[in-house]
């Protein structure tokens, strides 16, 4: 499974979610699995709740509820193919009212970034695809093409920070008067046209950011599963995030260190703060320079680590 993505800051994660040998631990975002089979190690009688809504890694789930199954342990393996937004309704379905742990990574799989029918990356052709959910009725072609100009400013300007957005669209819109755009290649070339110069490829991570946080509404999905972490954790269970754009940290930080999602203090009536969790740490957690320079994807990546009230 460590071929599909290797695991960023995998003991870190461990340590934050304080394991109990016989708990009960969700991993919203199991890809490879290789969170999953970490926290499995460590349990004796407990219990291990994954889900994943990307068809590869339900692939990958199979495998590893069967390899599990084989196992000579006593803790059971749980896997839900659905999106973490739905975390609290399917943890009801399966009889489970509170955890004890809850492990996110946010970022897009290895896997998903080197398939190119995938259309997550820059460096291959491929369809314009990008859904999380292969089932999922809107791609990144349909965004494109479909949108209005100026939804596709905004979501250029929000969600990749992408300065000159009206530009950019300009040029989609002229592409688009001698057909539709269906390929990440073709989608490469509109945006180099605009891309700063020496900034080419950071300016193509930021577009692609754009088209598949949208494509799979990620931002709002985020606030829904946090939202429902803390409302499925007991006191003093932890809830660990990995994150790796400052879109998808700052909701975390927030929610983590301030109990909503604007980031301002809230106090009740005796001026005790009104949060859901204390952060453990106040600071996020980084990865060290030899794990990056073993997986550079894990160069962006911040960690903060959350303990129920």
């Amino acid at each position: 499974m460590s071929q599909y993505h290797q695991p960023v800051m995998l003991q870190e994660s461990l340590e934050g979610l304080n394991l109990n040998s016989d708990g009960v631990y969700v991993d919203v975002t199991f890809g490879g699995g290789g969170h999953s089979q970490a926290i499995w190690n460590e349990l004796g009688t407990g219990h291990l709740i994954a889900f994943d809504q990307d068809k590869d890694a339900v692939k990958n789930a199979d495998r590893f509820a069967e390899a599990s199954a084989q196992a000579d342990k006593q803790s059971s393996f749980t896997f839900i193919e659905s999106n973490f937004r739905h975390l609290k309704k399917y943890l009801r379905f399966h009889g489970i009212g509170e955890v004890d742990g809850i492990m996110a990574d946010l970022g897009v799989s290895s896997h998903q970034f080197d398939a190119p029918e995938r259309g997550f990356t820059t460096r291959a052709e491929g369809v314009l695809d990008m859904r999380m959910d292969q089932g999922a009725d809107v791609s990144a072609r349909e965004v494109l093409n479909e949108y209005a100009e100026k939804d596709l400013i905004h979501l250029f300007s929000a969600y990749g920070e992408v300065k000159n957005a009206r530009t950019l669209v300009r040029e989609i819109e002229n592409f688009k008067l001698n057909g539709e755009i269906t390929t990440n290649k073709e989608l490469k070339e509109i945006a180099l046209k605009n891309a700063p110069r020496g900034k080419e490829m950071k300016y193509l991570a930021q577009v692609f950011q754009a088209l598949r946080i949208e494509v799979n509404d990620e931002i709002e999905a985020l606030r829904d599963f946090l939202t429902q972490a803390g409302e499925v954790l007991k006191k003093d269970g932890r809830l660990v995030v990995l994150s790796y754009h400052s879109l998808e940290d700052r909701p975390v930080k927030n929610f983590i260190n301030k109990g909503n999602f604007k980031g301002t203090d809230e106090k009740d009536f005796y001026g005790n703060p009104i949060r859901v969790f204390d952060p453990v740490n106040r600071k996020p957690i980084v990865p060290t320079m030899a794990e990056i320079n073993k997986n550079s994807r894990a160069r962006s990546a911040k960690l903060r680590i959350g303990r129920k009230r």
